[in-house]
């Protein structure tokens, strides 16, 4: 069985094939071609991502029930409050393809300003008259582009968001593009051992 740790782009697809003249995986990585992505990462997201062709991740990672953490680092339009960040941490209710959605309770810092992150191509816009700020969401669930309809609900509009950690990896000192191999022994350990 093969493994991967990327950090997925920012404007590159979570999938092999291209779509609509987009980058996808194929044109950043070389790995096998039965390897694919367990879950995803929007298009205009970033951070890791975890590649295999073991059939029984995906499973024991996305289905609801194993509730495993995922946590975010995500640059807002203001300077986000402590009374969002509580609101946030309770859960909220997003619209999840027309239908009302209560998400789970999440645990929320304000991160420091001088956070270091890869820099952006192309890199946000910057409003002279508007601050930005930085806060960290874990999460045990992922539903489509929830992290952005969280903060939205707010009144936060998300400006990058990135997936800092899956279980116990970390994206540490890794650059968008970077592919790590694991192994068998290195994925269980991180993702599935208490």
């Amino acid at each position: 069985m093969e493994y991967y740790l990327i950090y997925k782009p920012y404007q590159v697809l979570s999938q092999f094939t291209a779509t609509d003249g987009k980058l996808c995986l194929k044109d950043i990585l070389n790995v096998p071609k039965d390897v694919y992505p367990v879950g995803r990462l929007d298009y205009d997201s970033e951070g890791l991502l975890l590649l295999t062709n073991d059939a029984s991740i995906n499973h024991q990672l996305l289905h609801p029930q194993f509730a495993h953490a995922r946590t975010y680092w995500v640059q807002v339009d203001g300077a986000i409050t402590t009374e969002a960040l509580a609101i946030l941490s309770n859960g909220v209710t997003i619209s999840i393809e027309g239908s009302s959605y209560q998400t789970k309770k999440a645990i929320l810092t304000l991160l420091d300003a001088s956070i270091q992150v890869p820099d952006r191509m192309p890199p946000i816009r910057v409003r002279q008259t508007i601050p930005t700020s930085w806060a960290s969401i874990q999460l045990t669930e992922g539903k489509n582009r929830q992290v952005r309809k969280m903060f939205a609900k707010v009144g936060f509009p998300v400006l990058r968001l990135i997936r800092a950690q899956i279980g116990q990896f970390f994206i540490g000192q890794m650059q968008p593009g970077d592919c790590l191999s694991l192994t068998a022994e290195e994925v269980q350990k991180a993702l599935f051992v208490n």
